[in-house]
Parts: structure tokens; C-alpha cells; sequence
């Protein structure tokens, strides 16, 4: 006998009775009791023939006549509810035998209750009707097929997609179709799986190719067992065409988006993309696929960031709200390009749900409005410094020749006066006051760029041991600057003032780069650079150079600075601090002796400027930039002086007849000419300022020279003012004197003109 545990035998819904040897009652379940509703002490002790209705007495008592034979039993009959109502029930009787003598025991019997189930083959034959009806009347394709693959029903609409009649498909042996895919379809749902085909069916009955979609499942009876499958066929027709219009106008649109000048975007209300049009790569590097679903802010610069998020925060709050914004986007390469963003909010669109705009690339209107700008910038203070400059050099022009008369005055009175004199110490202060005044009236002309630029072969470490002393001091007494010269120098032509420009720029920027206490080191020496060389480094001239270089241990720069160091300008010091003209200076001068310059920096490293200036070989004697000197010795030659200032014109005379010389003065050039014509002996040199009304000193030496073909000439000016020099520079063979001069400064040049071979 099956043994239940109490927790089964409670739970179970289908009543269980237990009778013995002479079919008593001896237990019931609780289902036995819901069914009948009976309670159990009703039922137990009752014979089984007293519960069950008359009419099934004889049914009952050959079923029990089986099971003391052993037998089993199967039978429905209708048993009475305590209420009077029926019960249809299916039982299931068992014989029970005792374990240990092996005899007839009784009976284990289970009652269900089978009025649902008496329903359900109600509403099954319904639906057998009823499926026989939709398999007829369905608007797609239904066959049935057996295990041998031979089609034993189909639907009219089958028929009609298939292309053929149902005699003629019915019988048709489905897996023997030349369309091996569909066949192996077919083959897998007789093996107990789904099968799924789409493709071009080509009737094998008549002349129709149709677009389909079939899905098969397998058949199975009660037992499990196959018994062949159904398919269902969806003729595709309308849906291919209908795709192709669809492929077609998608292709279009993917065209005119990949085309266009905008990248057409969706983001949504949280900030995220939704959708980019496929030439955002081109534009800007990104494959769609790598930006839709991210937060759209992670691209956009971090200085327009809050400004973007106010702007998308302001187009949400209304539907339909239409809005631009202009921000920098950041390329995949890492770059940024200004775009203009025009979103309209369409959240409330269901095709769009979210904020739709186009992202239009700017970025060349945007550097040229900020090339304008800093053009503008560039012009307003070229003007200023232009204007400044002007300034300067008329001051210093104008102040030079006051300074020339104190300076002239001055050592004609010294000359006048003994060393022992109480004048003579007041007289030398004056002297030194002039000169500083001097100094300042050179670094005036430096600025307006008014100085005469006069090359001479150069020692490059004799003229910056020269300037060593004045570098200590201008960087002051927290940075050690270390002098590293080479022990054996090519030389250069240059002008040596060029030298001190180049070394004073370079050493104020370094003091400024430099945090408290640090390190300059300058060093020179000689480099030669061969064309296979410059090749593989850009910048870098073929050739035999002199090296000038200036490191410090300062904050050094990155590449952005590095990028525009050069540039007119251009400044990393705070507004006030500097002009952005030192570099572009000294730039400037490197280029103008042929020479060029690499700057090596890095940030926290600090800065190394090397400086290439080429070899001077077109002799072998050599004018030292400080060369030893000695008095000049005056002369007995006739000097035709011109000078428009009198004061001027008035102590250059003096200073000249001091040393012997005899002096045609003329305070104007159409008096020198004059002088000149009337003059009856010769006439040495030509000793004129640049400067004067009506003539200038070179048109005025032109002028002497076709009277006196041999005369020397000897220029002096506060500026030149290019009426001597070609942008500032000499030409060879041109002598000029800056005012104001010394006595002997003078003395020295005059007699130099005059001796000069």
C-alpha cells in the first residue's frame, strides 16, 4: 500500500477513503469531507454501497469483487451532497494488503471530482469547432504536416500564398522541397523543436516566387508522442515593400545627415544623449555608438560647463521652447571647437521625447572674432607704443643735446680747472649726473627703437663678461648667476648693444620665473649643424654658429606658451608687468644677424633660451668689443661743422678748436653750402647733425660732395632717425657719433674719420 504522510493526505484536493475487508468506512480526508460535506464521524463506520446512490450498487459490487482478486478499478459515477445537490466523480480504487500475512485488506480509493473536467470536454469540443473555424477562416497560411513531412490539411490562404490548389498541396511531401533551408526547418520541428524560416519560397506546383515567414512547432498527444506539426506561413509581400520604401527613404535621410553641416542631436531631460547623427565623426571624431547614452555635458569645456547646464535648464521649463548657445565641444583627438547648439524642447513629442538641436561648427568664425580682437588689442597698443615711442625719441633727441651742452660745458671747464680746486669735485658730480642722464636718454632710444645699430666683429665672452656685473644686479642677491664661457670662440658681427638687449631680457624673465632663490647660468660655445641633421630637427639652420645660452631653475612653461613665446605681444606676466616685447625683441634680433633660436622648457623644470649666432669668418683681425683706450691726439685739418642748435654748434666749435682743429661753423645747411662754395682751401670733414630743417645731414653731405669729391663725413644725432641708417642699421663705411658725447669720445672719432684709410 502507497504510504501518505499526514501533510499530504490533509493537502490534497481529491477525496481519499479507506474501507477494510468488509468495504466499512475507516477514514476519509479532508477533501472526501468538502466534497460530500459530510463530517468524517458521518461517514466512518458506513458501509461504501450505504454512501454511494442505488443504481450503482451492481457497478460497485463487481468492482469489489476485482479488488479481493487484486484488481484495480476505474469507474465515474454521481454521488449525493449533503445539501441534496450532485457530485459527478471519477473513482479510482486500489486493494490494500496486509504487510506481514500478505491478505485482502480493504480498499484505498480516490475520488475527483470530474464536473469541471465534464466542462472542459464541453468547451474542448467548442474549441475544436471553433479552431476548425479559425484554421479556415485565418488570414494567414495554416498547414499541417505528419512525421513523414506529407501535408495532410491546409488553409485556403495557404493555398493562396503557396500559389497552387489544396488537392494538389495536400499529400505534398514538404521535407523533399528544394529549398534545403526550409527543409531543415521542417526537419527541426519533427524533431521536437521550433522552426523558424523567412525567405523567397519558390512553388514547386506553380510559377510564383513569394517573400514568407513560417514558423513550425511540433505536435504531441497526451502520451508525449509526435504526430506530425503545424506551420503557419505569412506572406510578406507588403511588408518587403513596404521595408524597401522604408531602407530607401532611411538611406536618403542617412545621406542628407551625413552630408549636412549640423550634427543633428537628441538629449534628453536628464542630460543624456539620445541620438547623434552619424557625421558627428566627421566634424568632430566620434562615432555615434561612443557618445549616445552619455551624459552630453562630459564634452563640453569645463569654462563653459555651468553657463551650458543654465541654458538646457532654461529651454525644459517650456514645451516648444527654442534656444541657442555658443560653447566650446571637445573633439575625440582631445581638442576643442566652438559650436553653435540651437535645441527646440519637443519632451512632450513622442516621436522625440527630449530636446531636439543641431550642433553647427563655429570655430572658424569664432578665431577669427578672437584674431580681430587680439589684432585689435595688438593695433591699439602698437599705436600706444608707437606713440610712446615717438615721444621718447623726440624727448631723448631734445634731451641729448642738453645733455651735450652740460657734458661739453663741463669738460671745458674742468679742462679750465685745477684738481685741486674747490670746484673741481662739484664739476666731476656734475659730469656723473650727465652721464647717468646719458644712460637713460640710450635706454629711451633703445625702447623707441630710434638707436643706430653699428655690427662690429665680435669676442662673444668678452662682451658678456663685460655685462656681468650689471646682470648680478639686475637679478638680484637670491639668484646665483654662473658664467660658463668656452675656451675657444668663433666670432660673430653684431652690434654689442644687441648683446646687452638680448642678455637683459632673457635674465629679467628668468628673475621673474624664478620663486625666492634659484639659478642662471649662461654659457657660449661652438656648434656646427650639418643638413642631414636640421632635417631631423625643425628650426635648426645648416652651418657653423656660436652658441649664447641662458637656463634658470625657474617655474618653466608649457606648450601653449611655448607655442606663442615669440609672438608680439604675447605675455604670461600680470597687466602692468610686462609689454610682450622682449622676446619677440630679441627674436627679432637673432633673425636680423641670420641667427635663430630654440627654447627647451618644461613646467617645475625650467627654461633654457639657445641662442645661434654664425660664424664670423670674413677675416683674421679681430675689433675687440672693449678694446683698451688710449687719448686721442687732436689735429690741424679743417672741419666744416653744422649744427642748428647754437648752443651746440657753439661748444662742438670750441671743443674742436681745443684740440687744434680749424672750424668752419654753420647753423644751418644752406650756410654750409655756402661756406663750402666760398671756401678757398680744403676742407677735411664734414661734421653734421642728421636732424635739421629744410635738409638733412645726408641730402647736405651729398650736396658738399660734388664740391669736395674726397671730404670725410662724420654724422651726429640725438636719433638717426633712418635718414643714415637702413632700419637702423649702418651701412659699411658710415661714421656717426651719438649725442651726447664726451670730449674725448669725440676727439677719438673725429680723428678716426679723419685717418681712416
Amino acid at each position: 500500500m502507497i504510504r501518505f504522510s499526514e501533510e499530504v493526505i490533509k493537502a490534497m484536493n481529491d477525496g481519499l477513503v479507506l474501507t477494510d475487508t468488509h468495504e466499512t468506512v475507516i477514514f476519509v480526508n479532508p477533501g472526501f469531507v468538502a466534497l460530500l460535506g459530510y463530517a468524517p464521524e458521518e461517514i466512518i463506520g458506513r458501509k461504501w454501497l450505504d454512501i454511494i446512490p442505488s443504481e450503482h450498487y451492481d457497478m460497485v459490487q463487481e468492482a469489489e469483487k476485482r479488488r479481493a482478486r487484486g484488481l484495480s478499478d476505474r469507474y465515474e459515477m454521481v454521488l449525493h451532497h449533503k445539501n441534496g445537490e450532485n457530485r459527478e466523480v471519477l473513482i479510482d480504487a486500489s486493494p490494500r494488503f496486509d504487510k506481514k500475512t500478505g491478505e485482502f485488506s480493504g480498499t484505498i480509493g480516490f475520488v475527483t471530482d470530474i464536473a469541471q473536467h465534464k466542462k472542459d470536454q464541453f468547451a474542448l469540443q467548442k474549441n475544436l469547432l471553433r479552431y476548425r473555424m479559425l484554421f479556415e477562416q485565418s488570414p494567414i497560411g495554416v498547414f499541417h504536416f505528419d512525421n513523414d513531412g506529407i501535408i495532410v490539411d491546409c488553409n485556403d490562404n495557404f493555398v493562396n500564398i503557396i500559389g497552387s490548389s489544396r488537392k494538389t498541396l495536400v499529400g505534398l511531401n514538404m521535407l523533399a522541397l528544394p529549398d534545403q533551408k526550409l527543409a531543415r526547418e521542417l526537419q527541426n520541428a519533427l524533431d521536437g523543436h521550433t522552426g523558424f524560416y523567412e525567405g523567397v519560397y519558390h512553388s514547386v506546383t506553380a510559377e510564383k516566387s513569394t517573400p514568407v515567414k513560417v514558423h513550425v512547432s511540433p505536435l504531441l498527444d497526451k502520451d508525449g508522442r509526435s504526430f506530425g506539426c503545424v506551420g503557419i506561413v505569412e506572406d510578406l509581400t507588403d511588408q518587403k515593400q513596404a521595408e524597401e520604401a522604408v531602407r530607401k527613404k532611411e538611406a536618403l535621410h542617412r545621406k542628407m545627415l551625413a552630408n549636412i553641416g549640423d550634427v543633428i542631436v537628441i538629449i534628453d531631460r536628464d542630460g543624456i544623449n539620445r541620438y547623434k547623427s552619424p557625421n558627428i565623426e566627421k566634424w568632430f571624431g566620434w562615432k555615434p555608438e561612443e557618445v549616445v547614452g552619455a551624459l552630453t555635458w562630459e564634452n563640453v569645456h569645463p569654462d563653459d560647463l555651468a553657463p551650458a547646464q543654465l541654458f538646457f535648464a532654461g529651454i525644459l521649463q517650456k514645451p516648444g521652447e527654442k534656444d541657442t548657445l555658443e560653447c566650446r565641444y571637445r573633439c575625440k583627438d582631445g581638442t576643442y571647437k566652438w559650436i553653435e547648439f540651437t535645441g527646440t524642447n519637443l519632451l512632450d513629442d513622442p516621436d522625440i521625447q527630449g530636446v531636439l538641436g543641431n550642433y553647427k561648427d563655429i570655430s572658424e568664425r569664432k578665431n577669427a572674432e578672437a584674431d580681430r580682437e587680439k589684432l585689435q588689442a595688438q593695433l591699439l597698443q602698437a599705436q600706444k607704443m608707437e606713440s610712446v615711442g615717438r615721444l621718447a625719441g623726440g624727448v631723448a633727441h631734445d634731451f641729448n643735446n642738453m645733455l651735450g651742452l652740460i657734458l661739453g660745458h663741463t669738460e671745458l671747464a674742468l679742462l679750465r680747472t685745477d684738481d685741486k680746486h674747490k670746484l673741481c669735485s662739484d664739476l666731476k658730480e656734475i659730469q656723473k649726473a650727465a652721464n647717468r642722464s646719458a644712460d637713460i636718454t640710450k635706454q629711451l632710444l633703445a625702447f623707441a627703437r630710434k638707436q643706430t645699430i653699428s655690427p662690429r666683429k665680435l669676442e662673444l665672452n668678452d662682451v658678456v663678461e663685460s655685462l656681468l656685473k650689471m646682470l648680478r644686479r639686475l637679478i638680484g642677491e637670491d639668484i646665483d648667476l654662473v658664467w660658463q664661457p668656452s675656451a675657444h670662440l668663433w666670432h660673430v658681427k653684431m652690434d654689442p648693444s644687441q648683446i646687452n638687449q638680448i642678455l637683459v631680457n632673457l635674465c629679467v624673465n628668468a628673475r621673474d620665473a624664478i620663486a625666492g632663490v634659484g639659478k642662471l647660468t649662461i654659457e657660449t660655445g661652438p656648434h656646427t649643424f650639418d643638413e642631414e641633421y636640421c632635417d631631423e630637427h625643425p628650426g635648426f639652420i645648416p652651418g657653423e654658429f656660436v652658441l649664447l645660452a641662458v637656463s634658470d631653475n625657474g617655474c618653466g612653461m608649457d606648450k601653449d606658451i611655448l607655442d606663442n613665446l615669440f609672438e608680439p605681444f604675447f605675455t604670461t606676466k600680470e597687466v602692468g608687468k610686462g609689454t610682450g616685447l622682449g622676446l619677440a625683441t630679441i627674436y627679432g634680433i637673432v633673425k636680423q644677424n641670420n641667427g635663430f633660436v630654440n627654447v627647451y622648457s618644461e613646467p617645475g623644470q625650467g627654461s633654457t633660451f639657445k641662442i645661434y649666432l654664425p660664424r664670423w669668418v670674413a677675416d683674421d683681425d679681430i675689433e675687440k668689443n672693449v678694446p683698451e683706450k688710449k687719448a686721442a691726439a687732436g689735429g690741424t685739418e679743417t672741419i666744416l661743422l653744422v649744427e642748428d642748435d647754437p648752443d651746440i654748434l657753439t661748444m662742438t666749435r670750441m671743443m674742436l678748436e681745443r684740440q687744434g682743429y680749424s672750424i668752419l661753423p654753420a647753423a644751418s645747411p644752406a650756410e654750409a653750402i655756402d661756406l663750402a662754395k666760398n671756401h678757398a682751401d680744403n676742407i677735411h670733414l664734414l661734421m653734421t647733425d642728421v636732424v635739421m630743417p629744410n635738409m638733412n645731414g645726408r641730402d647736405l653731405a651729398e650736396k658738399i660732395s660734388t664740391v669736395y669729391p674726397d671730404i670725410r663725413r662724420l654724422f651726429m644725432s640725438g636719433y638717426p632717425a633712418n635718414v643714415i641708417a637702413h632700419q637702423g642699421m649702418l651701412d659699411d663705411g658710415v661714421a656717426f657719433i651719438q649725442k651726447p658725447f664726451s670730449m674725448a669720445d669725440m676727439t677719438e672719432k673725429v680723428r678716426g674719420v679723419l685717418d681712416k684709410a
